[in-house]
Formats: C-alpha cells, sequence, structure tokens
C-alpha cells in the first residue's frame, strides 16, 4: 500500500465514522471532548484530582461513543478517562441532529 492509498483509506475511514456520528448523534445527551479522543455519552462525571502541584481531571461515561478510526467497536459501557489537558462537556439539547 503506497502513501496515497493509506491517504484515500483514512479519508473514506473518517467520512464514515462522520456518517456513524451524524446517526447516532440524537441518541446521546452529552459531547465530551478531550485533547486525544471524542465522545458521545448519556452519563458524565467529572472529579478534579490533585497530586502534589499537579491537577488532572477523571472523567467516568456510560453508555457513550467514541470517535477513534482505530478501534473496532466505537459503543463502549463505561469509559474512565484521565487528563491533564483541557476537558470540553457539552450538553446537548433533546433532539440534537446535524
Amino acid at each position: 500500500m503506497n502513501e496515497e492509498d493509506l491517504e484515500r483509506y483514512e479519508t473514506e475511514v473518517e467520512l464514515q465514522i462522520y456518517k456513524e456520528y451524524r446517526d447516532v448523534l440524537p441518541l446521546f445527551k452529552y459531547v465530551v471532548e478531550t485533547e486525544r479522543r471524542f465522545y458521545l455519552a448519556n452519563t458524565v462525571e467529572l472529579e478534579t484530582r490533585k497530586v502534589g502541584d499537579a491537577i488532572y481531571f477523571e472523567i467516568q461515561l456510560e453508555d457513550a461513543w467514541v470517535w477513534d478510526m482505530y478501534r473496532p467497536a466505537r459503543f463502549l459501557k463505561n469509559v474512565r478517562i484521565m487528563s491533564f489537558r483541557d476537558v470540553n462537556i457539552e450538553e446537548l439539547e433533546p433532539g440534537t441532529a446535524l
């Protein structure tokens, strides 16, 4: 597989994930964005933790969907995220669709 084929494959996978995201968005209540991933979830719990001088966030998600092109199954029952960087959590309006 040459570089052009790989780019074409990645573009096709991203388009498939976008279409899936658009289809499943109305099923979820929250959008959660971290530096590494993008999630949809129906339950979100955020806790701020401190270890020494460092602060990090621990996020628990239930009934979630993750935007990740390398993951074969994107629907997840439980997710635990720990991040030292910004975390964005947005509550969606009921019936939100693109």
